[in-house]
């Protein structure tokens, strides 16, 4: 059998947009990965649906496996003929052992790729604030690892050269070591008011931070329960983060996000998410297709070759849209075919997909749903005439029932079918149980069913129960009164019912919230 390869990775310190295009690339083509806790769900998210998953870290039941062991089984997965991606965080160079790796894959022929990543050393300050360098402060920069018991630290590390060899010290995996880092640096003359932080799952929405000196940082540490993953920044830099802690200024800074909507339209809400400074975690819970019988076929076919005899097109999504014009272009239907019919779309995301195809909506209704189409059409639309709905199959019965009652025709077609999405996700369920997930949204009322169902398929006996500590953001009154139904509490509305407007109601809320720290300059958030 034809030998394998193996990629070495860098995850990046966890933000999962901070591994590099080559890393991602890598992860996306493999048939295996082999990965640690550093390594963020996200990430692992974005392999094949068909990719092997094997953790090698911590878990409750079992020790980490032993380096040795992961060694042998990157060698044993390749010689198997498999593409594997061993997957770190941070840097693999920077104390991750990858030379270890490396070497037993070249020992046996097996071909190998390093690909760096970010080290946590230089990101993780970066988003509390501090940067390692600084004109004024610091022109140099040690790294130095602190996992060592105080013997080996003593043996690995030269503390009366490295207290004074650059002007800022990261040390990485130390916080169970701070007091004796500190008693170490002062006694090789380091002042003891030399500021000191420490920043707890840096990058991520658990992103803390613990400020004090050389002199009082342990007894903080032990305060405020501070737990590792940590890194330590030793230096006249740290204060530069009165100024410069960016992320924790912006308004969704330490909430992580499930967005629920489909893979197709996920990357909108996630970017928002992003860019207000949550963590998005994509969930996608449905999916659109083509309706795939025969008389749903044929209804389009048919309802499409009668262009010339509407007096309206009524859109009430972006996927109407789309789906309609796929149709168009399935079927030979030229749009010009329609030149008797006014479009009109139910909110400005619909008007805006229309007009990317060069038709303007004559009607932009103040409430983005069936009901202020409705409104908006009183006035307008005559009895006698004729709309078309292209539309999804869960579409609401209102808006024909009522156009019915005008003495209006309405023509409705299923051009897409809304259907539960079939990958799943191995890490959900246990992030909601260990309260790693702080907001659910929903975009419609098929993602609140959907999403209900797959905890209930993952074995949830009451999912109501389960979500009760978690933020539920609904982006209109349907998708909240459907929730509502379904035992869950809604605590953000859109308004408007738009992208924009969920996103909003996030912000607003998480703004109206008081922020404080708890003493200990760990930023936190009171409800």
């Amino acid at each position: 059998m034809t030998k394998g390869r193996v990629y070495l990775v860098g995850a990046g310190p966890g933000d999962p947009k901070l591994i590099t295009v080559k890393g991602l690339e890598a992860l996306q083509k493999s048939d295996c990965v082999v990965y640690d806790r550093l390594a963020g769900p996200q990430l692992l998210n974005r392999a094949r649906p068909d990719a092997e998953l094997i953790y090698v870290g911590k878990l409750t039941d079992r020790h980490t496996m032993k380096q040795e062991d992961i060694n042998r089984l990157l060698v044993d997965l390749a010689l198997q003929g498999k593409t594997v991606t061993r997957l770190k965080g941070g840097d693999p160079t920077v104390f991750g052992r990858v030379g270890e790796e490396a070497e037993l894959l070249g020992q046996h022929g097996i071909p190998y790729e390093i690909i760096p990543g970010i080290t946590s050393a230089i990101a993780v300050p970066a988003y509390a604030g501090i940067p390692v360098t600084h004109r004024d402060l610091a022109s140099s920069f040690s790294v130095i690892t602190g996992h060592e018991s105080p013997d080996k630290l003593d043996r690995s590390i030269q503390w009366d050269k490295v207290t004074h060899a650059t002007g800022t010290l990261v040390f990485l995996m130390g916080v169970a070591k701070i007091g004796y880092i500190a008693e170490q640096l002062i006694k090789h003359g380091r002042s003891p008011e030399t500021p000191v932080a420490l920043i707890r799952w840096g990058t991520r929405a658990e992103q803390r931070t613990l400020t004090g000196t050389l002199a009082d940082i342990e007894e903080r540490v032990k305060e405020a329960n501070f737990q590792p993953p940590a890194v330590i920044v030793v230096g006249e830099v740290v204060r530069q983060r009165e100024t410069l802690a960016w992320i924790e200024d912006k308004p969704l800074f330490g909430l992580r996000v499930l967005v629920t909507r489909s893979r197709s339209q996920a990357s909108e809400l996630a970017d928002k998410i992003y860019e207000l400074g949550g963590e998005p975690y994509e969930f996608p819970v449905i999916e659109t297709r083509l309706p795939d019988s025969a008389e749903a076929v044929e209804r389009v076919r048919h309802a499409l070759a009668d262009a010339e005899s509407y007096d309206w097109v009524l859109l009430t999504s972006v996927n109407g849209v789309d789906y309609f014009f796929r149709w168009l272009d399935h079927f030979g239907v030229d749009i010009r075919r329609f030149h008797k019919a006014r479009f009109a779309a139910v909110g400005p995301k619909t008007g805006e997909a229309l007009a990317a195809r060069g038709v303007r909506s004559e009607l932009l209704p103040e409430k983005y749903r069936a009901e202020g189409l409705l409104e908006s059409l009183s006035g307008p639309i005559k009895a006698g005439q004729k709309a078309l709905l292209p539309r999804g199959d869960l579409a609401r019965v209102i808006l024909p029932r009522e156009l019915e009652r005008l003495g209006v025709e309405p023509v409705v077609i299923d051009t897409y079918v809304t259907v539960p999405a079939e990958k799943k996700d191995p890490f959900l369920l246990e992030m909601l149980q260990n309260g790693e997930i702080h907001v659910v949204t929903f975009t419609s009322s098929s993602t609140v069913v959907n999403f209900v169902d797959a905890l209930k398929h993952s074995g949830v006996e009451d999912p109501a129960r389960l979500l009760s500590g978690v933020e539920i953001a609904c982006i209109g009154p349907i998708t909240a009164r459907t929730a509502e139904e379904q035992g869950l509490t809604v605590t953000a509305l859109a308004e408007p019912s738009t992208i924009d407007g969920l996103v909003t109601a996030l912000s607003n809320k998480r703004l109206h919230q008081e922020r404080r720290t708890d003493g200990h300059g760990l930023p936190s958030y009171k409800a």
